[in-house]
């Protein structure tokens, strides 16, 4: 039994899902509202004392960290790879997704967010353009990247997803979040649009999940 900790909009928790769905697997979700703070409350700390999403429960087992769990989840359930054979190839795709998880995301994560609005009283223009700018930066060396790559088809890495598909697409849709113009991305917009074709990444969408805001009736 598998039991996911983590919260809709959370680009950690939704590589996760979508590591998860490639993979075949089935679990069970638990949402921490992160827009309420729950993942500061003393039960979910019991579970991560960082007090972060997603963790993976797998009956005893506790995995925290997505790179970690992307890594457990490959050695565990190799069937449907999300890594290419040879090391150079996995040496690759691990960088981009470095480049995404290292360079991007932290920036324009929550708890960063929180501060500048909170702690350094910036307004929510600049914050935007905080995100704007970190994240256009981090696209212009990825699509670089994946412009003289050799490698790229469909996908960051090849024809088959990678863990690198599984950061690249939660961080489009913060992108398109925080307003930035895709325009000058080609190959990342060409992937984005292919991967949204597929089950695994349409059902791990944010939207989809059990703790999205409904739609309101008319």
């Amino acid at each position: 039994m598998m039991t996911l900790y983590g919260y809709f909009r959370s680009s950690t928790s939704y590589r996760t899902r979508i590591a998860m769905n490639l993979k075949g697997l089935d679990y069970d979700d638990i949402a921490i509202n992160l827009a309420q703070d729950e993942q500061l409350e003393t039960a979910f700390k019991a579970i991560n004392p960082q007090g972060l999403v997603p963790v993976l429960q797998v009956n005893d087992l506790l995995l925290y960290q997505s790179p970690a769990i992307l890594e457990w989840l490959e050695d565990v359930y190799p069937e449907q790879p999300l890594l290419p054979k040879d090391a150079a190839g996995r040496m690759h795709v691990r960088a981009l997704s470095a480049m995404i998880g290292c360079d991007i995301h932290p920036l324009n994560n929550r708890r960063i967010l929180q501060y500048l609005r909170n702690e350094l009283s910036v307004d929510e223009e600049n914050v935007i353009a905080w995100c704007n700018r970190w994240i256009s930066e981090g696209f212009a060396a990825l699509e670089t990247r994946l412009a003289a790559d050799s490698h790229r088809g469909q996908f960051c890495y090849g024809d088959n997803p990678t863990f690198a598909d599984c950061y690249l697409i939660p961080q489009v849709s913060s992108a398109r979040r925080f307003k930035v113009d895709l325009s000058a991305y080609p190959n990342i917009v060409a992937i984005d649009a292919h991967c949204r074709t597929l089950k695994a990444f349409a059902d791990a969408d944010p939207m989809m999940q059990p703790d999205a805001p409904k739609p309101l009736s008319p």
